[in-house]
């Protein structure tokens, strides 16, 4: 378990919380439960430390205070616009029996053991953390999401993960889905052999030029043929006007 030193402080003013703040200390507050919300001081190097580790908040820490342990959970962190470091965190106190709705990480696994994402399939995750009501002192540290055997098409809903006894996720009534293993988006044309592009083109520029069309073997002996039926009549014709 994660664990930080911290000492009581007593600062009554934004002066005394700088000053704090230059001497490499971060101001933080204890509250929840029957006792009265406790102000302390913690190290910035060993809180900057546990930061940057993965989860922070959802993640129970001991703080030692004169040789008193309390567990508690971070549950909001202030940060310095310009320089990015912690000028203030929030701790709720651990109490036996309650009960704290939290945010924790969704983790999959064996994805080179998926079928379906070898087949180039792709894996949509639609929440990277799911929101659960647990007791404070069996808070799980990630849910994990295990890939192995998975095809094209499947859906991996909040019922396939296995939630340890008495923690539940706050949205009740439907089994909504975590990811799913989607088919690929895009799919790559296969490149067409210089010739055949060529003689495309050649194609393209006789009709685009408007060239004349030459008829087609069988096209032109009918119209011999419609020609040849076409000027008796017209010899008939001059015979009768002659009469």
């Amino acid at each position: 378990m994660n664990s930080l030193e911290a000492s009581i402080r007593n600062t009554t003013s934004k002066g005394q919380l700088n000053s704090l703040r230059k001497n490499e200390q971060v101001p933080a507050i204890i509250y929840g439960g029957k006792e009265e919300n406790q102000k302390i001081s913690l190290s910035k190097k060993q809180v900057q430390f546990l930061i940057d580790q993965e989860n922070f908040l959802s993640k129970i820490i001991t703080i030692n205070i004169d040789g008193k342990q309390i567990n508690v959970l971070p549950r909001d962190v202030n940060y310095d616009p310009i320089s990015d470091n912690p000028i203030h965190i929030d701790f709720l106190r651990i109490v036996k029996g309650a009960k704290v709705i939290i945010e924790i990480p969704v983790k999959f696994i064996n994805n080179e053991k998926s079928p379906g994402l070898k087949r180039g399939g792709v894996l949509n995750i639609v929440r990277r953390s799911v929101e659960l009501k647990c007791p404070s002192e069996t808070i799980p540290d990630e849910l994990v999401v295990d890939l192995d055997g998975l095809e094209i098409g499947t859906s991996i809903k909040i019922s396939s993960i296995k939630l340890p006894e008495d923690v539940n996720p706050t949205i009740q009534g439907r089994d909504f889905v975590i990811a799913t293993v989607a088919a690929p988006t895009v799919f790559k044309e296969p490149e067409k052999p210089a010739e055949a592009e060529g003689a495309e083109g050649v194609e393209g520029v006789e009709g685009a030029e408007g060239a004349e069309a030459k008829p087609a073997e069988g096209d032109e002996k009918a119209a011999d043929d419609k020609k040849g039926k076409e000027e008796p009549k017209k010899e008939e014709k001059a015979s009768s006007d002659k009469k």
